[in-house]
C-alpha cells in the first residue's frame, strides 16, 4: 500500500466529520438521478415486456372508419390467429334513465384477448374465451360507469339502439394500458352486437383493429413487411409487439429525460455544495497539511492523501445514493401503482444507475478539484496564517481536468438523450443561468463594498459581511438561487395552466362537442338544438378520419419522425371547407375561392409543414376509407389551437371529399338550464351522436397535470435540498472565521444578542436578495415557456409564487443563524488559546 493511501486511511478512522457535507450532497444528486432514470426504465422494460399484452397480439393490423374486406381479412389470416377489435365512442345509460354518458366502446369477437385473460369483478377469468364472460347481447362496463350510472349485474344499458343486459363490472382488461387516452370510461360488448347498436352509420368514426397471434417464436417485422408490400395503398397502419404501447412510451421517455434534468441541475447545486464542504474539510486540516510539508510531504503528496479521501467517501456516498434509487420502482410500486401505466420491472436497471455513477464521480471531481489544488499548493507558512492568506489558482493542468470532467458530463447528457436539441437547449439554459447568478452575485459583492455605511453598528457589520474576504455571498446566491429560481419557474408555469383550465378555457370553452352526427340528419340536428336552446351558439363542419401514407411521394414509415413531426402519428381529423376557418391566420400561401372545382388541394399546420421541410406545391397523400388521395399543399396555417373549436391540421379545399361517406360535428355553448335537455334531446333524436362535456375533459386534463407537477415538484425539491446543503457548507467552510469575528466583537463589548442580530440581519439581507433574484429570474423563465413554447395567455397567479420564494428565504435565514449559533456561543479565551 503507497504512503498516500495509508495516511488517507488513517486520517479516515477519525471520522468523516468533515466530509459529511460532501457524503450528503453526492447522496441527495445520486439518488435523484438513479431514482428518476430507475423508474423510467423499469417502466419501459415493463412495456417491453408486456408488448404482446398491451397490444393484444404480436402484430396490429389498424384501419380508420372502415372495415378489413374479404381478401384483406384472407392476407392477415395467412399470418396467424386474428381477433378482431372495433373502438368507437358512444352514449351509455342505464334503460330507463335520462342520464347518458360519453363511453369508449370496445367491441370483441370470440376470439379476444388473444393474449392475456379477461375478468369480471368476482367472476371467474376468461383467457381465450371472452363468450364465458361476455356473451352476446351483454356487456361489461367500466368501474367508473358502473358508479356514476348506478349500474350492477343484471341491468340493462341503452347503447345507440341496442339494449344490453349488463353481465358485470370489469376487473381486469389485458390490453387497456395500450389503449392510450380516452375520454370517457370504458364498455365492452360482443362484435356480433355492433349491427344492433346502429353505431356504425356512413361516415362514422370508428377504428378497426386485427390483432394476429403469430406462431411461437416467430419474428413480428417480416409480417409486417409483407403486409404492407402487399397492400400500401389501402391505409392500413401497422404495429408489433415491439412497441406495444408506442404513447405511453413517449410520454414516459420525455418525463424521465425532463426529470433527469431536473435531477442534473440538482446535482450540480449539489457540487457547490462538494466545493464548500470540501473546502471547509481542508481548512480544519490547513495545521495538518501545513506539518505534513514541514515534514518534507510535496504538493503531489498532500494532493494524493486528500484526493483519497475524498475519493473514498464520494465512492461511499455514490453507492448509497445507488441503492436509494435502483429501489425507487419498488417504493414507487408499493406508494403509487395506481398511477403507474404498466407495473414496472422490479430489477436493477443497470444502465440508469452506471449513468448516475458516472455522473456523481464526475460532479465530485469537478467540483472537489479545485479547492484541493488551491490548499495543496500553498507553503507550508502560509497555510499557517491561512484566514487571511488569498489561496492561489490551480494549475493549467488542474483546471484542464476540471472542464474535461465537465464535458464529459455534457456528453453523457447528450447521448442518452431522445431530444438532443431540447437536451442542448436546456443545458445551455442552466450554464447560462448559473453565469447570470454568478455575475449578479459578483455585482451584490461589488455594491455592497461602496454602497454607504448605514449609521447602525450591527447593520454596517451585516452589509460588511456580504463583502469580506471568505463571505459565502456568491456560492449561496448560485446555489439558492438556482434551485429557487427552478422552483418559481415551476410554480409559475403550473399557475398559470391552473388559471387557464379553470378559469380562461371554461369562459371560452363550448359547452358540448357532438360527434357521428349522420349526413342526412344536419339540418335535423340544427332544429333540435334551435327548439330546446334557442339562442345556443353552434358551429357544425364535416368530419372524416384517415393517416397521412406520404409526404411528397416518400411513404410515411419510411420518414424518420422525430417529436415535432406528430401529423404523421395515427390518423388524423379531416374537414372541407370553402370559406377561411376561424382563430387561423395564412402564413403562407392563398386560400381557395368558396367556388372551387379543380384537383385536390390542402392547407396545412404550418407547425407541421416547417417539421416535415414542406412548402407550397408539395404533394401530401391521405388515406380516407382506405382511398389514397394526393394533393398539393395550397397554403400553410397558424391555428389558435386555445379557441377550442373545430381546427383542423389538414384542409381539404371543396369538391374532393364531399362524395364520401363522412359524418359532421358540433360545438354548442348552451346556458347551464339548457344542458341536461339538450343531452336528453340528442341522445333520443340521435343516439348513435356522441355527446363530449368539455368541463368532464377538462377535469381529467386537470387531474392528470397535477400528477405531472407532484412528479416535478418532487424533482425540484432535490435542487431546493441540495441548496441547503450548500447554505450549510458555506457555513462550515466559515466557521473559523466567523468564530473569530464573534470573539473579537465580544472583546470590543458586543453582547451575544447583538452578534445574533448582526448575523440575523446578513441572512436576512441574503434572503432578501436571493429570493427576489429567483422571482425575477423565475417569473421570466415561466414568463417565456408559457407564452412563447405553449402560446398561451400570461396569467400567473403570483400567490403561490410568492409563497415559495418566501419560503425559501425563511429556511435560508434560519439555518443561516442556527449554523451560526456555534460561532456565537463561543468563549473568548478558549478560541484565543487556540489561535
Amino acid at each position: 500500500m503507497n504512503l498516500p493511501l495509508r495516511l488517507a486511511l488513517r486520517e479516515l478512522r477519525g471520522g468523516l466529520v468533515g466530509l459529511r457535507l460532501l457524503a450528503v450532497c453526492l447522496i441527495l444528486g445520486v439518488a435523484a438521478l438513479a431514482g428518476v432514470g430507475s423508474l423510467a426504465s423499469a417502466i419501459n422494460a415493463g412495456l417491453m415486456e408486456r408488448g404482446q399484452l398491451l397490444l393484444g397480439g404480436d402484430v396490429e393490423a389498424r384501419l380508420s372508419s372502415r372495415f378489413a374486406t374479404v381478401e384483406e381479412r384472407e392476407r392477415l389470416d395467412k399470418e396467424g390467429l386474428v381477433s378482431e377489435v372495433i373502438r368507437l365512442r358512444a352514449m351509455a345509460g342505464k334503460s330507463g334513465a335520462e342520464e347518458r354518458l360519453l363511453a369508449e366502446v370496445k367491441a370483441v369477437d370470440a376470439r379476444w384477448p388473444l393474449v392475456g385473460a379477461f375478468r369480471l369483478e368476482g367472476g371467474q377469468s376468461c383467457a381465450g374465451a371472452v363468450r364465458a364472460c361476455i356473451a352476446p347481447g351483454t356487456a361489461a362496463v367500466a368501474p367508473a360507469l358502473a358508479e356514476r350510472l348506478g349500474l350492477k349485474a343484471g341491468d340493462t344499458l341503452q347503447i345507440g339502439t341496442a339494449t344490453l343486459r349488463i353481465a358485470g363490472v370489469t376487473a381486469e382488461e389485458p390490453d387497456a394500458a395500450g389503449q392510450g387516452f380516452g375520454f370517457g370510461p370504458g364498455v365492452l360488448i360482443a362484435r356480433s352486437d355492433l349491427d344492433t347498436t346502429g353505431l356504425i352509420q356512413p361516415g362514422a368514426q370508428f377504428r378497426s383493429l386485427y390483432r394476429i397471434k403469430l406462431p411461437p417464436g416467430a419474428d413480428p417485422a417480416p409480417v409486417v413487411n409483407r403486409l404492407e408490400a402487399a397492400a400500401p395503398d389501402a391505409g392500413f397502419q401497422f404495429q408489433d409487439r415491439s412497441n406495444g404501447a408506442p404513447s405511453t412510451r413517449r410520454f414516459v421517455d420525455r418525463l424521465g429525460q425532463f426529470l433527469t434534468l431536473v435531477g442534473l441541475t440538482a446535482l450540480v447545486v449539489a457540487g457547490v455544495g462538494v466545493a464548500g464542504g470540501v473546502s471547509a474539510y481542508l481548512g480544519a486540516k490547513t495545521k495538518t497539511i501545513a506539518t505534513l510539508k514541514t515534514l518534507g510531504a510535496d504538493t503531489a503528496t498532500i494532493r494524493a492523501i486528500y484526493l483519497w479521501q475524498i475519493g473514498l467517501v464520494a465512492l461511499g456516498a455514490v453507492v448509497i445514493g445507488l441503492a436509494i434509487g435502483a429501489a425507487t420502482p419498488w417504493i414507487v410500486t408499493r406508494v403509487a401503482a395506481a398511477s403507474l401505466p404498466v407495473p414496472p420491472e422490479l430489477t436493477p436497471q443497470w444502465r440508469a444507475l452506471a449513468t448516475a455513477a458516472a455522473y456523481g464521480v464526475l460532479i465530485a471531481l469537478a467540483f472537489a478539484l479545485w479547492p484541493l489544488a488551491q490548499a495543496a499548493r500553498m507553503p507550508a507558512a502560509r497555510l499557517f496564517r491561512s484566514l487571511t492568506e488569498r489561496r492561489d489558482r490551480p494549475t493549467f493542468g488542474m483546471v484542464a481536468t476540471i472542464v474535461a470532467a465537465g464535458l464529459a458530463i455534457v456528453g453523457i447528457t447528450v447521448a442518452n438523450a431522445s431530444d438532443r436539441v431540447f437536451v442542448l437547449g436546456f443545458i445551455a439554459a442552466a450554464l447560462a443561468l448559473i453565469g447570470l447568478l454568478w455575475a449578479l452575485a459578483a455585482l451584490v459583492r461589488w455594491l455592497a463594498a461602496r454602497a454607504p455605511r448605514p449609521r447602525g453598528t450591527l447593520a454596517r457589520l451585516a452589509l460588511a459581511n456580504l463583502h469580506r474576504p471568505g463571505a459565502p455571498t456568491r456560492q449561496l446566491i448560485v446555489a439558492l438561487g438556482l434551485g429557487l429560481t427552478l422552483f418559481a419557474t415551476l410554480a409559475v408555469i403550473e399557475t398559470n395552466f391552473t388559471g387557464q383550465i379553470n378559469r380562461t378555457l371554461p369562459d371560452r370553452a363550448p359547452t358540448f362537442f357532438v360527434i357521428d352526427i349522420p349526413n342526412d340528419g344536419k339540418d335535423a340536428f340544427k332544429a333540435l338544438i334551435d327548439a330546446k336552446a334557442p339562442g345556443a351558439t353552434m358551429t357544425i363542419v364535416p368530419s372524416l378520419r384517415g393517416p397521412v401514407t406520404a409526404v411528397k411521394g416518400v411513404p410515411a414509415n419510411q420518414i424518420n419522425a422525430g417529436p415535432d413531426v406528430w401529423i404523421l402519428r395515427g390518423d388524423r381529423g379531416l374537414s372541407y371547407a370553402a370559406d377561411f376557418p376561424p382563430a387561423n391566420t395564412i402564413v403562407s400561401g392563398k386560400w381557395w375561392p368558396r367556388d372551387y372545382a379543380g384537383p385536390p388541394l390542402i392547407s396545412i399546420d404550418d407547425d407541421a409543414a416547417k417539421a416535415l421541410g414542406l412548402k407550397i406545391g408539395d404533394e401530401m397523400t391521405v388515406s380516407v376509407l382506405g382511398v389514397e388521395i394526393t394533393a398539393k399543399i395550397a397554403s400553410t396555417r397558424k391555428i389558435d389551437w386555445q379557441s377550442l373549436g373545430f381546427n383542423f391540421a389538414i384542409l381539404f379545399a371543396p369538391g374532393t371529399l364531399e362524395a364520401a361517406p363522412h359524418g359532421w360535428m358540433a360545438t354548442l355553448a348552451v346556458k347551464p338550464d339548457e344542458e341536461r335537455a339538450i343531452q336528453a334531446g340528442i341522445a333520443r333524436q340521435f343516439p348513435t351522436a356522441s355527446v363530449v362535456r368539455v368541463k368532464d375533459v377538462l377535469g381529467q386534463v386537470a387531474e392528470l397535470l397535477g400528477q405531472l407537477s407532484t412528479a416535478i415538484r418532487a424533482a425540484a425539491g432535490v435542487t431546493v435540498a441540495a441548496g441547503i446543503a450548500v447554505l450549510i457548507g458555506a457555513l462550515a467552510a466559515g466557521a473559523r472565521a466567523r468564530t473569530y469575528d464573534a470573539v473579537l466583537l465580544k472583546l470590543l463589548g458586543a453582547t451575544r444578542g447583538q452578534v445574533a442580530r448582526a448575523t440575523l440581519a446578513e441572512y436576512g439581507l441574503l434572503a432578501l436578495i436571493v429570493s427576489g433574484l429567483a422571482l425575477l429570474l423565475g417569473g421570466g423563465a415561466g414568463w417565456y415557456v408559457i407564452t412563447q413554447v405553449f402560446k398561451l395567455e400570461w396569467q400567473p397567479d403570483w400567490a403561490p409564487v410568492v409563497g415559495t420564494v418566501l419560503a425559501g428565504g425563511a429556511v435560508t435565514v434560519l439555518l443561516g443563524l442556527a449554523g451560526s449559533w456555534r460561532a456565537l456561543s463561543a468563549r473568548p479565551n478558549a478560541v484565543l488559546r487556540d489561535l
